[in-house]
C-alpha cells in the first residue's frame, strides 16, 4: 500500500476514536520531552529481528533455522501453536515498512540477518546463497536511501539447523569458527553500508531459555524440571553455550578488526538484556542476592568482556561446572567491544535462597536469589501482556548507572526497550490502536534515558521495541510489542497505533 493511503486511512480510523481518547489520556507533552532533550546526534530507531519479521521461510534457497525445526516439530510449545513461515512478511514488504519509518522520522533500523538465509547449510563449505545477500542489500540500500542508518545484528537466535544437528551448535567449539566465517561474509558485502554490526543478541535468553527451561529453541533442560524438553542439563549446558557465544562473538570482533574496520569505518559490539533487581529487603542477604543476580544475568556476559573473567560470584558458585578462558582466550574476549548494546524491560525482587543439597544444580538456582515479581501481593509495577513483563522505568537509569560504574563507562545504544498488550480478538481496528499504556512506557523509560544522560552515562541512541507486531517467540502471535500495528486477519496491513503518533511528534525536527 502507498505510504499516503497508509497514512489517510489509519488516520480515519484514530479520529474516530481519538478525541474521548486524549481526553482522558494522561499528559505525555512532546514540549517538555522530546528528540531536542537528547544530546546533538541522537538517534532514534526501532528494532526487529529475521525470524519475528521476515518470514518466506521456504523461499528464495533459505535453509531452515532451529525456529523453523522447533515451531515445526513442537506447536505446542508455541501458546497459539504458531510458527514464523509468513510471520509479518517483511522479506515481501520491506519498502512499505521503511517508508513507515521514514514517515515516523526515524534515524536508525536494527534488524537482524537470518544465518540460514545466507548459508543454508550453515557454513562456507555449504554454499552461499545468492538470493539472500540480495535481500539484504536491497533492504540496506532502501535504509540508506531514507537517511536511515542500518544496524545490524549477526545472530539473533536463529542458527541454521544443519549446524544443530551436525555438532549441537552452541554447545560445540566448532561454532567459533562457523561463525566467524558467517560473520565475515557479511562484513564483505554490506560492511561499505554499515556503520554498527551487533554480534549477538541476548546470549543471556538464548543460554537460559534454550538450555535452562527449555521455552526457546532448541528446547532442552534437565529432566527433573518436568518441563518436557529435548534433552540437555540445566546445570552445564548454559554455562556451555555461553562460553561459546563469548568465544564466537570474540572471533568475529577479532576478524572485523583486523580486516575490515580501517577500511569500512564501523564499529562492533554485542547487546545484552539485563532486568534491574530490588532487593526484597533492606537486610544484607537480600542486598547480597541482589547483587549476584545481577552478576547471573548481566555479569556473566559483562565482566568477560570488560575484565577477562567471569565474575567471582559464579566462579566461586557454579565452580567446575563453569567452563574456563585460556589465557589467549581471555585475552581476545576481554576488550571485545566498540560499543555495547542494551536491552532493558522490567525489574525483579531478589531475595536470598539459601543453599540446600535436596535441590539439583541448575543455572537457575546457582544464584543463591529467589527472584519474583511481587512483594507482600503488590507487583514491582504495572503488569503488561507477557508474564515476566512488569513496568518498573526506575531500573533504567538504575542498570545504566550500574553499567557506567562497574564496567568504565562504555558507549551504550539501548538497542531494545518496550511493552506488549495482548492480541485480543474482540476489540474493533479503532480500539486496538489505542495503546496509552504504551505511551505512558515509552514516556517514563525516555524521562529515565534522559536523567542517566545528565549523570554522565554514556549513551548515544535507543530502540524501541518493536516498529509492529509480530511472532514473539514462544507467545506465539498472542501478544503484540508494535507501535503500528499489523492486521493479522486482513492481509497483514500495516496502521499506527497511538504510540506511533507519539513517537512521530517526539521525534519532529
Amino acid at each position: 500500500m502507498a505510504i499516503e493511503n497508509y497514512y489517510l486511512l489509519s488516520l480515519l480510523l484514530v479520529l474516530s476514536c481519538t478525541s474521548s481518547v486524549l481526553a482522558t489520556a494522561p499528559n505525555y507533552d512532546t514540549a517538555l520531552l522530546n528528540r531536542s532533550s537528547f544530546p546533538a546526534g541522537f538517534l532514534f530507531g526501532t528494532a526487529s529481528a529475521a525470524y519475528q519479521y521476515e518470514g518466506a521461510a521456504n523461499e528464495d534457497g533459505r535453509g531452515p533455522s532451529i525456529w523453523d525445526t522447533y515451531t515445526h516439530r513442537y506447536p505446542g510449545k508455541i501458546k497459539d501453536g504458531s510458527n514464523g513461515d509468513v510471520a509479518i512478511d517483511a522479506y515481501h514488504r520491506y519498502k512499505e515498512d521503511v517508508g513507515i519509518m521514514k514517515e515516523m522520522g526515524l534515524d536508525a533500523y536494527r534488524f537482524s540477518i537470518s544465518w540460514s538465509r545466507l548459508l543454508p547449510k550453515g557454513k562456507l563449505g555449504g554454499g552461499v546463497n545468492s538470493e539472500g545477500i540480495k535481500y539484504y542489500n536491497n533492504l540496506i540500500n532502501e535504509l540508506v536511501a531514507k537517511g536511515i542508518q542500518p544496524f545490524v545484528t549477526l545472530f539473533h537466535w536463529d542458527l541454521p539447523q544443519a549446524l544443530e544437528d551436525e555438532y549441537g551448535g552452541f554447545l560445540s567449539h566448532k561454532i567459533v569458527d562457523d561463525f566467524r566465517d558467517y560473520a565475515e561474509l557479511c562484513y564483505k558485502n554490506f560492511g561499505d553500508r554499515v556503520k554498527h554490526w551487533i554480534t549477538l543478541n541476548e546470549p543471556w535468553s538464548y543460554s537460559n531459555g534454550g538450555y535452562t527451561v527449555g521455552l526457546l529453541a532448541p528446547g532442552r533442560c534437565s529432566s527433573w524440571q518436568q518441563l518436557n524438553c529435548t534433552g540437555g542439563d540445566s546445570a552445564t549446558e548454559p554455562y556451555i553455550v555461553a562460553h561459546n557465544q563469548l568465544l564466537a562473538h570474540a572471533a568475529a570482533v577479532k576478524m572485523y578488526k583486523m580486516k575490515y574496520q580501517a577500511s569500512q569505518k564501523g564499529m562492533i559490539g554485542i547487546t545484552l538484556v539485563s532486568h534491574w533487581f530490588v532487593p526484597f529487603s533492606n537486610a544484607k542477604h537480600n542486598k547480597n542476592a541482589a547483587k549476584r543476580a545481577l552478576d547471573f544475568m548481566f555479569g556473566w556476559f559483562m565482566d568477560p568482556l570488560i575484565y577477562g573473567d567471569y565474575p567471582h560470584a559464579l566462579r566461586s558458585l557454579v565452580g567446575n561446572r563453569l567452563p574456563k578462558f585460556s589465557e589467549q582466550e581471555a585475552k581476545m574476549v576481554k576488550g571485545s567491544i566498540d560499543f555495547l548494546g542494551l536491552n532493558y524491560y522490567t525489574a525483579n525482587y531478589a531475595a536470598y535462597l539459601p543453599y540446600s543439597n535436596a535441590i539439583p544444580a541448575s543455572y537457575l538456582t546457582d544464584a543463591r536469589a529467589n527472584l519474583s515479581t511481587q512483594r507482600n501481593g503488590i507487583p514491582i509495577g504495572p503488569k503488561a501482556a507477557s508474564d515476566w513483563l512488569y513496568v518498573y522505568p526506575r531500573g533504567f537509569r538504575d542498570i545504566l548507572l550500574y553499567t557506567k560504574r562497574k564496567y568504565n563507562n562504555p558507549l551504550i545504544y539501548v538497542t531494545e526497550n518496550g511493552i506488549d498488550e495482548y492480541n485480543n480478538a474482540t476489540l474493533t481496528l479503532e480500539e486496538a490502536l489505542i495503546d496509552n499504556m504504551r505511551i505512558d512506557y515509552y514516556y517514563r523509560h525516555l524521562s529515565f534515558l534522559e536523567k542517566a544522560i545528565k549523570d554522565g552515562v554514556n549513551v548515544k541512541g535507543y530502540f524501541a521495541w518493536s516498529l509492529l507486531d509480530n511472532f514473539e517467540w514462544s507467545s506465539g502471535y498472542t501478544v503484540r510489542f508494535g507501535i503500528n500495528y499489523v492486521d493479522y486477519k486482513n492481509g497483514l496491513k500495516r496502521y499506527p497505533k497511538l504510540s506511533a503518533r507519539w513517537f512521530k511528534k517526539f521525534l519532529k525536527k
